[in-house]
């Protein structure tokens, strides 16, 4: 399996302008590139207002690849290139030619993506030109890469980097024994330079789909953003919520009320964006802990099957749509309330959660799965009735079975039956939804031993 483990790097005063030369020369190279692409669609389409029979087309022209592209590299390096609106001169000649060579990768996977889409067919937004707080990293690879641990209580490690020499990195974890060393990849973050040091471990399980869900070795979870919780899993157990942004939100405020009041351009403004910056990385940092925390307490359950809600992110988190009157006056359409769901939903950050849960579960062989959580919600889990109609109904008294349901526990629970194909067949009538096949009954005992241990 491959993976990736960040360090932060500890470069030198000589090796960090070395580097910042690198970041600005690959920088300069990805908008050119994408400049030349630009080039080429404005020159070989046709406005749709416009008969090609009557209105003369220019010559067309070869379309940019990632070959045609990366052919350039050999005469760029032969005398430094000047930048014509700062009049700097660069020298490609410094950079790796590897380097160079993954910002051709990178100039045609950006575009492709706006041009034909991804894998699943998703097309992407028109690629844009990078300033220099937008472009952060740059990838080295192939030969030169060597690793050399420190001998000085193992604290520190040694990479050796083409052009460079040896960086030191600070070691907070241990690589795995029998690791190979792939890839590097340079980040240039607000408080210094990360390195990524992506391995491969033949140790480590290969994701595999052979894994058939059973009662047993499966577990649902209900995305939750009530109060504080966070996740609700059908095991019976709720875990709680961080909401780092909302703890540091008074914090941010204050930071951004003193830069929006300084002049643009000017040297305290820039320090407070900075300021700004670091507070807005610390929020990132806890929350990315806090899933991995989360995840790893999910995998140590020894479940082998996940199944978690298939979110809309975007659309949950979508403004609502203006009401306007008969005069052209904008109504109250309940967006003030709307924006603070919607920073709910970016603060649980619900979607990079299940990406590392899906890393983390497949180092440890289990597999992650998304399902449509269609009346999860409503039906309880044990009988085929509807409930919990409304949002604000957080528990139900059964007067048959004497006992309370949870609205959370209940959703995880339906959701494991989901993932096991027995709940039940729903379809959407005029008068309100109706049962089509039902299955319950199977899974009935073992939902009633979870809710009755609560």
């Amino acid at each position: 399996m491959k993976y990736t483990y960040q360090y932060k790097a500890l470069p030198s005063t000589e090796q960090k302008l070395e580097l910042n030369v690198w970041l600005r020369t690959c920088q300069y190279w990805y908008n050119r590139q994408l400049g030349d692409r630009f080039e080429w669609w404005e020159r070989n389409r046709s406005p749709v207002n416009a008969c090609p029979l009557i209105t003369p087309l220019p010559e067309l022209q070869d379309r940019p690849n990632y070959y045609s592209q990366k052919k350039y590299l050999p005469d760029i390096k032969k005398q430094p290139v000047t930048v014509e609106w700062s009049g700097e001169a660069l020298d490609f000649s410094r950079v790796p030619a590897n380097t160079l060579q993954q910002v051709c990768k990178r100039t045609d996977l950006a575009f492709e993506r706006f041009l034909a889409g991804d894998n699943n067919g998703n097309r992407s937004g028109k690629p844009r030109f990078k300033s220099q707080s937008r472009y952060r990293s740059l990838v080295i690879e192939g030969a030169g890469l060597d690793l050399h641990s420190c001998s000085i209580g193992g604290k520190y490690l040694y990479i050796k980097v083409p052009k460079i020499g040896l960086v030191k990195v600070r070691s907070h974890r241990h690589l795995p024994d029998g690791a190979i060393f792939k890839q590097l990849q340079f980040i240039n973050k607000n408080d210094g330079w990360f390195v990524n040091l992506r391995l491969e471990d033949p140790s480590v399980p290969v994701y595999s789909d052979d894994i058939i869900p059973t009662w047993d070795n499966s577990l649902g979870m209900d995305a939750v953003l009530h109060e504080d919780d966070y996740l609700a899993t059908s095991e019976g157990i709720k875990l709680p919520s961080i909401k780092v942004l909302r703890k540091s939100q008074h914090k941010l405020t204050r930071i951004s009320t003193k830069k929006n009041a300084r002049k643009l351009g000017s040297k305290s403004r820039r320090k407070l964006a900075k300021q700004e910056g670091k507070q807005h990385q610390k929020i990132a940092r806890c929350r990315r802990d806090f899933h991995y925390k989360t995840a790893h307490k999910l995998v140590r359950t020894g479940k082998k099957v996940f199944f978690h809600e298939n979110l809309n992110l975007k659309g949950l988190s979508r403004r609502n749509a203006p009401k306007q009157d008969e005069g052209g006056s904008y109504l109250p359409n309940g967006q003030a309330a709307k924006s603070g769901l919607n920073k709910s939903w970016s603060d649980a950050a619900f979607g990079q959660f299940f990406t590392i849960l899906g890393h983390i579960a497949a180092k440890a062989g289990a597999i992650v799965i998304a399902k449509n959580p269609a009346y999860t919600s409503q039906l309880l889990a044990y009988r085929d009735e509807v409930v919990f109609t409304d949002c604000s109904i957080r528990q139900y008294w059964d007067e048959t079975e004497k006992l309370w349901v949870d609205r959370d526990i209940n959703s995880g629970i339906n959701l494991k039956r989901l993932g096991l194909d027995v709940f039940p067949s729903i379809k959407r009538r005029k008068g309100g939804i109706e049962i089509v096949a039902s299955i319950t009954n199977s899974t009935s005992k073992e939902v009633l031993q979870v809710l009755r241990s609560l």
